[in-house]
């Protein structure tokens, strides 16, 4: 297998755009601090849906959380717990990264959004 040709034909499905946001250890005035740091912004990725949400209704909230994978290039160093922003047209949503599983053309992460309606 070309592993470049491959790449390249999974890249031209990257039509969505990816932030990463993680937290860090960072000085502010002398004093450490955790910050959510932006590690990444507006890289090329895609989401694709995983499994089909689950409606967790009680009688004072409706829960959503449903699961979808997300493919982006292997370079990017994408961490467990890590923030993810994803844009598609209009739509932007927040999730949370799973591991990440790395090929040499790519890497997909399981990403979990969860939500209230």
């Amino acid at each position: 297998m070309n592993i470049r040709r491959y790449r390249l034909a999974l890249e031209r499905t990257y039509t969505d755009r990816l932030t990463v946001q993680r937290i860090e250890k960072v000085k502010v005035n002398g004093e450490t601090k955790q910050r959510l740091v932006t590690v990444y912004e507006q890289q090329p990725c895609r989401i694709s849906q995983k499994t089909l949400g689950t409606n967790g209704q009680t009688e004072s909230v409706n829960r959503i959380a449903y699961e979808t994978k997300l493919f982006a290039a292997p370079e990017l160093e994408i961490k467990q717990g890590d923030t993810l922003t994803v844009t598609r047209g209009q739509l932007t949503r927040t999730y949370t990264a799973g591991e990440p599983f790395l090929y040499e053309s790519h890497q997909e992460i399981s990403i979990q959004r969860k939500t209230e309606a």
